[in-house]
């Protein structure tokens, strides 16, 4: 059964670009593993920005810097 984890960021992101995020994945595995669909999980985690950093930064700073 494969698993597929995707962490983003949790900004607004709508239900509608999860499902696409979902049903893309899904087939991605299918595609290149040739993974059979009805047993392929996709899980998305949403990190809150403070929760997440690059560059040694939290992302909630950098937006901030950004702007």
């Amino acid at each position: 059964m494969p698993y597929i984890n995707i962490k983003i960021t949790d900004e607004q992101v709508t239900r509608e670009q999860k499902e696409a995020l979902i049903k893309g994945a899904t087939q991605l595995l299918v595609d290149v593993l040739d993974k059979n669909p009805k047993t392929t999980v996709v899980v998305i985690d949403e990190v809150n920005t403070d929760n997440w950093g690059v560059g040694g930064e939290v992302v909630t700073k950098l937006r901030a810097n950004k702007g």
